[in-house]
């Protein structure tokens, strides 16, 4: 195209101009080479600075969503730095907090666990993803079959990591729960990054912090809280590190136990622990219900005269967390969810 413009543009003085004719053929030959060169070339650079892969923090908007990029960035994942080209397809994903943010960032996935509770795993703008086992078993056969270029897990499905990093490039992007919040960020800043969507995943972010500043002015001097879970008739508590702890080091409500034992399960406790605790706050977690199981709700269970007695159980400052708390805690949609609710619960009590 460059070579018939300066044809065009010279044709009247070639003939006349010999010496002119030479310069503009010697022109047009060099054009003709350079827009034949490779796009990703640039002289201006050592060989070994093009081939540099950048990380997640520096990657930008320059993949699609419909096919997998030529550019390759570093993810910092919780097993290390790995390098994967950008916008990976067929995607897998094994966990459902990963799932919330690539549901946000509007991202489509390929295959997904079965048997998930929560409905807001999977945009609606992109095709339904195919089942691919459970999120604590991977059909190994289907992933085989879908040949996928990238795997996502975290959480409940980190462990068997080593048996799909046999099939394809495997990223743990478990959250760390003691941190939850600088975690999460991360998470949802990288998956921005790696597909792409880095305008998008700031935003989202955005949202969340607004609602985090928003939330902590009402919070601010109204009393002390305890995060309880209740599965079926048993009780336990959250400390500070926890993946509630979030409800104390991010929205700023003072824990009425700092002596709270860190557990994966929380810390067993009995209707007497809450009378003599005498949280102000009540933020309490069904598990029975956000896994799906026939149970007593928590509702029911906490109705006992010694919780009647609780400061949260008289003034009715018992704060219900959504089932993503527990299933996808960390996630864009759990955030919006229960800083909303949280939010909205201390502005009514004030």
């Amino acid at each position: 195209m460059s070579t018939t413009v300066l044809s065009n543009r010279f044709s009247s003085t070639f003939f006349k101009r010999p010496l002119w004719t030479a310069i503009a053929t010697a022109l047009a030959a060099t054009i003709s080479v350079a827009g034949c060169s490779s796009p990703e070339s640039n002289d201006s650079e050592p060989a070994d600075a093009q081939t540099e892969n950048p990380t997640a923090d520096h990657a930008e908007n320059v993949a699609n969503n419909d096919a997998v990029s030529t550019h390759t960035i570093t993810v910092d994942t919780a097993r290390g730095d790995i390098d994967l080209a950008m916008n990976p397809s067929p995607l897998v994903v094994y966990d459902m907090t990963l799932l919330q943010d690539l549901a946000a960032l509007d991202v489509a996935v390929d295959g997904a666990p079965s048997g998930l509770h929560l409905d807001n795993l999977h945009s609606e703008t992109q095709p339904e993803p195919k089942e691919v086992g459970t999120v604590f078993e991977p059909d190994l056969e289907a992933l085989n079959a879908m040949q996928p270029q990238a795997i996502l897990v975290g959480s409940r499905m980190a462990e068997k990591y080593d048996a799909l990093s046999s099939i394809a490039p495997t990223l743990d992007m478990t959250i760390d729960t003691a941190n939850i919040y600088e975690s999460s960020k991360q998470r949802l800043h990288d998956l921005g990054a790696l597909f792409g969507k880095s305008a998008q995943a700031a935003k989202l972010q955005n949202n969340i912090d607004s609602l985090i500043t928003e939330t902590k002015a009402v919070t601010k001097d109204s009393g002390t809280g305890l995060v309880v879970m209740v599965n079926g008739n048993k009780m336990s508590v959250y400390g500070a590190d926890s993946r509630y702890g979030f409800i104390h080091n991010v929205v700023n409500v003072p824990i009425a136990d700092d002596h709270i034992k860190d557990g994966r399960h929380g810390q067993p406790i009995s209707f007497e622990y809450l009378q003599k605790t005498n949280p102000d706050w009540l933020f309490v977690v069904d598990r029975s219900a956000a896994i799906g199981e026939d149970s007593v709700g928590a509702k029911a269970v906490l109705d006992n005269p010694l919780v009647a007695q609780t400061t949260a159980w008289q003034k009715d400052q018992v704060v219900y967390l959504s089932p993503d708390s527990y299933l996808a805690f960390g996630g864009y949609y759990q955030w919006i969810q229960d800083l909303t609710t949280i939010k909205n619960a201390f502005a009514s009590a004030q």
